[in-house]
């Protein structure tokens, strides 16, 4: 089987994202990229009865946005693929450093695109993303027009809102991205608790970029058994 630890890391990640509630039912998706491979979620499947097997393998081929080749050429794949396989074509053809992609219909996220263009700087959060998030215009599901606006949307920055749709977040492996998703979310949540008591602080943009240098490097491992 290929990649089978990237298809593994996929099904625990949807499971892990569908017991979080950052999906529901058969929706969002989640990818993984290495080389000119990618692995990614089917379409329609519950996640409680998704399977390494069932995790399709898809070549990273195709033209630019406006072309008519960014389905991906199937090597693996016994169903078909997610119907926003363009959508994670294209984000890997324009960020060649991405390793992964997690597409949530997380409550607060997909409630606050609704609301505004841009998730602003109400907390240092927002540094681990570029900076304020913003929200890709709507477009329906699937469509390269969709994928363009949230190619875009992305051009400087980890993560976006897709407009009246979830998030994207990106990352160099899979659990960066599934955790930028989860504080993504966080951030939403908070967005909208404050602004339904009033009109919230905002950091300003000095502040937000010396945290971004501060987050630089942050974390540690646990020492190997």
């Amino acid at each position: 089987m290929l990649l089978p630890r990237a298809r593994q890391a996929i099904v625990a990640t949807c499971q892990e994202l569908s017991r979080a509630g950052l999906v529901v039912g058969t929706a969002g998706n989640v990818s993984v990229r290495e080389g000119d491979l990618v692995a990614v979620t089917p379409s329609g499947v519950r996640y409680a009865e998704l399977t390494p097997e069932l995790v399709g393998v898809h070549r990273l081929d195709g033209t630019e946005l406006d072309g008519t080749e960014l389905d991906g050429t199937a090597v693996e794949a016994p169903l078909a693929p997610t119907s926003e396989l363009p959508l994670h074509l294209a984000i890997y053809r324009a960020r060649p450093e991405a390793g992964a992609i997690v597409h949530t219909h997380s409550p607060a996220a997909t409630a606050l695109s609704t609301l505004v263009d841009e998730v602003p700087a109400l907390h240092y959060y927002v540094a681990m993303f570029g900076g304020p998030v913003p929200v890709a215009p709507y477009a329906t599901y699937g469509t390269r027009e969709l994928a363009r606006n949230v190619v875009h949307a992305l051009h400087d920055r980890t993560a976006c809102l897709m407009g009246n749709h979830g998030a994207v977040a990106i990352g160099p492996d899979l659990a960066t991205a599934h955790d930028k998703s989860v504080y993504l979310e966080w951030l939403c949540d908070v967005y909208l608790r404050a602004a339904s008591a009033g009109t919230p602080r905002l950091l300003p943009l000095a502040e937000i970029t010396a945290v971004a240098g501060k987050l630089t490097g942050y974390g540690q491992q646990p020492p190997a058994p």
